[in-house]
C-alpha cells in the first residue's frame, strides 16, 4: 500500500515552490532536471532499463530518471552505463532533427556495462535507447554553462514555466473506437464476463453499448425523461455494474432528478442513485425496473460529483458526493463546522459540508451495501464503516472533498480526482476514515471562502481537526497536485481522474497513474485535453509528466477530456467531447503504443550488431553519422534512453475520471492566469455548459467560485 505524506506545519517544499511560481516570476523552472557539471574528462554514469535512464554520477544527476546532461562544447566525456533489466538496449546521440550522431551496438546481458567516449558538440540534443526510444530518452544541453542542479528554491534568475510542474513525458498514440456517438460520454463500464462489450453513458440520459465493431443505435437504457432540466453539472453522471452482473444483471445509475419528497423547496434538485436490471442478452434494459436506492437533496446545480464504483474486495458501492456547490463556497445548504475562521457567527452561511459529517452526506465519499436493506433504507451499512457507533452519519467512508468528479479502483486501492477551486487540482488516495481537508485546504494550501476580490487565505492553517472532533484527525494531502497555471503558463483547469496502467503494451507508462485534465485553455485550434502520467512514490507528491499523443496535430487529445476508462485487459480509454456548435459529438479513444517505438525497434535490430566479449571491443562497429563519429565501446553492456525531458514513465490506472459534458468555451482569461471567472452558482465542473443546445453556463464552473 502506498503511504501518504502528512503535511507539516511548515508545508512541503514542492507546495512552497508551486505557490511561489504562481505568485511571482523569478523562480527557476527546471527543478526536475539533473545537470552534469561540465569538466574535462568528466565521467557520466547511468543505469539503463525500459522505464528510463537512471542517473548515478555525478551527484547532480544521481537518482534522476532520464536526467538532462548539461555539457560544455569541445570537452571530452566518458559515458558509462549498466544494463539493469537484461533487455536489449543501446545508446545513440541525436541532433535536434533526430539524426544519429553516434550510436553503439545493442546489448542485452543484465549487469553488463558499456562505455562511450565522445566530444560534446552543439549539435547534440538527445541521448536515447533506440529500441525503447519512447521511454529511454534524455535531453543534452551543450553550452548551457550551469554546473549545478537547478533548484526551485535557490535559483532566482529563471522564470518558472508549466514544465517545472509537468515535464515532458513519453509518446503514445490514440485509436478512436467511437466517433459521433454520445454527445458527452461521462462513464465507461465493462462487464467482466464479456470481453469487447463496453457500456458508455451520455450525460443527456442514455447508456449505449459498444459490442464488437461499433456502437449500437438503440440505447441500452434511456432515463432522459427522469432528469431535471440540465444545467451546471447535472445530468446522467455515473454508472456501475454489480460485481455479479453476469448472473443478476443488476447495474446502477446516478442522475440529477427534479426535487423529490424530502428535498427542501429552495434546493435546486435531488441526486438519485438507482438500481436497474438488464435483459438477458445484456444489450437492452428495462427502465421501469428501477429501484431507487438513495435520494440526496442538492442545493445547487454544481459540485454534484456523480462517480460510483464497486470495491473489488468488499463488493460495496462507493458513491462520490460534492460539497453542494454554491457561489463562493458559502450560502444555501452549507452547515457550520469546527473551523472557527469560517464561522464568523453566521453558522450555515459557511461551506462546512466537507468537514461536518453529522448534518448531511455532502462533501464525502460514501460506502453502502446495495445487497441488503436496513429498516426504511433501501441499502445496508457496512459494519466497519468508520462512523458506525460514533457521532456522524453511518454512510460516510471518507470526507473533506470539494467535488470528487471521478473515482475508481486500481490494485484494490481507491483514487479520486477532486476538482479544485481557483488554483489547484488534486488526486487523492482514498482510505477509510480519512479527512482530505476541504475547505480548510485546497490541495495542500490554505483556503479562504468568499469572492476572489475579498479572499485572503491565511499563510498557515490547521493540519488536524481539534481533539474534540473525532480525536484530532489529520488533514491528508493529495498524492497528485498541480496548479492551474505558472506565471501565466497554463497547465489545466480540472482534474478528471484516471487509473494505474498495468498493461505491458506501453512499458514507458507501466505502473504510472494516468489522468486527464479537462482542457488546456487558450488553444487556437479548439479544445484540447491534456493527458498526464504520475509516477507513484512512497512519500510526497507524485511527479507528473505530460503524455505526447503521436497521431494528433496538437499532440494532445482532440476535444475536452471527460473521463478515463479501463477494459478487462487493463487497457486505458479516454472519453472526450468536442464543440456541439460545429456539429461534433463525443468520442472514445484507446491509448496504444506509438508507431515510432515499433519503427525504432525494427530499425535498431536491423542497423546494429551485438557487442561481444567481456571487456572487449565491439564486433562490427556501426559507423556513426554526423560529427563526432567514432565513439569507442569497451566492455559489453546495454545502453538505454528515456523518453522526454526528465521524467520517468509510469502510468497509473485510478478510478474512472470524468468531466462534465459541455463543450462551452469555459476557461476564458481567468484560467490562463490562475484567476477565476465568477458565477452566481459558482464553478464545479461547469465548463460543462452548452452541450447539445443547452443554454450556456458561466465559463469554468468546475474551477470557479464555488
Amino acid at each position: 500500500m502506498l503511504s501518504k505524506r502528512r503535511r507539516s506545519d511548515e508545508g512541503s517544499s514542492r507546495r512552497q515552490f508551486l505557490r511561489t511560481t504562481i505568485a511571482a516570476a523569478g523562480v527557476a523552472g527546471a527543478a526536475s532536471l539533473g545537470r552534469v557539471s561540465a569538466q574535462s574528462q568528466e565521467t557520466i554514469r547511468l543505469g539503463g532499463e525500459i522505464d528510463g535512464w537512471q542517473g548515478r554520477a555525478p551527484d547532480s544527476i544521481a537518482g534522476e530518471t532520464n536526467p538532462t546532461l548539461s555539457l560544455d562544447p569541445g570537452v571530452e566525456y566518458r559515458l558509462v552505463w549498466e544494463n539493469l533489466d537484461g533487455q536489449g538496449h543501446n545508446v545513440a546521440l541525436l541532433d535536434a532533427d533526430g539524426n544519429v550522431l553516434q550510436r553503439t551496438d545493442i546489448v542485452s546481458e543484465e549487469g553488463a556495462t558499456q562505455t562511450v567516449e565522445f566530444t560534446a558538440s552543439e549539435e547534440m540534443a538527445e541521448y536515447v535507447c533506440e529500441p525503447h526510444i519512447t521511454s529511454m530518452r534524455g535531453t543534452i544541453e551543450v553550452g548551457g554553462g550551469s554546473s549545478t542542479q537547478a533548484s526551485a528554491t535557490d535559483s532566482e534568475d529563471e522564470e518558472a514555466t508549466a514544465a517545472s510542474v509537468v515535464s515532458e513525458g513519453p509518446t503514445v498514440r490514440i485509436e478512436t473506437i467511437v466517433d459521433g456517438g454520445p454527445t458527452a460520454p461521462l462513464d465507461f463500464e465493462v462487464p467482466t464476463n464479456r470481453d469487447g462489450r463496453y457500456y458508455i453513458t451520455d450525460r443527456l440520459g442514455q447508456v449505449y453499448v459498444y459490442d464488437g465493431g461499433g456502437l449500437r443505435d438503440e440505447p441500452f437504457v434511456d432515463v432522459g425523461d427522469r432528469l431535471a432540466e440540465i444545467s451546471g453539472e447535472m445530468g446522467l453522471l455515473g454508472m456501475a455494474l454489480h460485481p455479479n452482473y453476469g448472473e443478476n444483471r443488476k447495474f446502477y445509475l446516478r442522475y440529477s432528478a427534479p426535487r423529490r419528497e424530502g428535498t427542501p423547496e429552495e434546493f435546486d434538485h435531488t441526486e438519485v442513485l438507482s438500481e436497474f436490471t438488464a435483459n438477458d442478452d445484456g444489450l437492452t434494459a428495462d427502465a421501469d425496473s428501477e429501484r431507487t436506492v438513495m435520494e440526496i437533496p442538492s442545493p445547487y446545480d454544481t459540485h454534484n460529483s456523480g462517480a460510483i464504483a464497486f470495491g473489488p474486495d468488499d463488493g460495496y458501492l462507493y458513491v462520490g458526493m460534492g460539497d453542494g456547490g454554491g457561489g463562493f463556497d458559502v450560502g444555501l445548504g452549507h452547515v457550520a463546522d469546527w473551523y472557527e475562521r469560517f464561522d464568523g457567527g453566521e453558522g450555515p452561511d459557511v461551506s462546512g459540508n466537507g468537514q461536518d459529517v453529522t448534518e448531511n452526506l455532502l462533501g464525502s465519499i460514501l460506502r453502502i451495501d446495495v445487497d441488503t436493506q436496513e429498516g426504511e433504507q433501501a441499502y445496508g451499512i457496512p459494519e466497519d464503516n468508520p462512523l458506525v457507533g460514533q457521532e456522524g452519519l453511518n454512510e460516510h467512508f471518507a470526507w473533506g472533498f470539494r467535488n470528487p468528479w471521478r473515482m475508481g479502483f486500481s490494485n484494490g486501492e481507491l483514487y479520486a480526482a477532486d476538482v479544485g477551486q481557483s488554483l489547484y487540482e488534486e488526486v487523492n488516495h482514498v482510505q477509510k476514515g480519512n479527512n482530505y481537508g476541504w475547505n480548510v485546504r485546497e490541495g495542500t494550501g490554505c483556503f479562504e471562502p468568499g469572492p476572489e476580490e475579498s479572499r485572503d487565505p491565511p499563510d498557515s492553517c490547521p493540519t488536524h481537526t481539534p481533539d474534540s472532533v473525532r480525536g484530532g484527525e489529520p488533514l491528508v494531502d493529495p498524492v497528485i497536485e498541480y496548479p492551474h497555471s505558472v506565471n501565466d503558463d497554463s497547465i489545466g483547469v480540472a482534474a478528471v481522474g484516471g487509473y494505474l496502467y498495468t498493461n505491458d503494451a506501453i512499458p514507458a507508462i507501466q505502473g504510472a497513474f494516468v489522468l486527464g485534465d479537462y482542457r488546456l485553455p487558450g488553444a487556437d485550434s479548439g479544445p484540447t485535453g491534456r493527458l498526464m502520467a504520475a509516477t507513484p512514490t512512497e512519500e510526497g507528491q507524485w511527479p507528473l509528466r505530460e503524455l505526447r499523443i503521436e497521431n494528433t496535430d496538437s499532440h494532445r487529445l482532440p476535444g475536452s477530456i471527460l473521463t478515463l476508462g479501463r477494459d478487462n485487459a487493463n487497457r486505458l480509454y479516454v472519453l472526450t467531447t468536442a464543440e456541439p456548435a460545429e456539429g461534433e459529438t463525443g468520442a472514445v479513444h484507446r491509448i496504444v503504443p506509438p508507431e515510432s517505438a515499433n519503427q525504432a525497434s525494427a530499425n535498431a535490430s536491423a542497423a546494429n550488431t551485438t557487442v561481444g566479449g567481456t571487456n572487449g571491443s565491439a564486433s562490427t562497429a556501426v559507423e556513426a553519422t554526423g560529427t563526432n563519429a567514432g565513439a569507442t565501446t569497451t566492455s559489453a553492456g546495454t545502453t538505454r534512453a528515456a523518453t522526454s525531458t526528465g521524467a520517468t514513465s509510469a502510468a497509473t490506472e485510478t478510478g474512472t475520471a470524468s468531466g462534465s459534458g459541455s463543450a462551452a468555451d469555459a476557461n476564458a482569461s481567468g484560467a490562463e492566469t490562475g484567476g477565476e471567472t465568477t458565477s452566481t452558482n459558482g464553478p464545479g465542473f461547469g465548463v460543462v455548459a452548452g452541450v447539445a443546445g443547452l443554454a450556456a453556463v458561466a465559463a469554468r464552473r468546475l474551477l470557479g467560485d464555488d
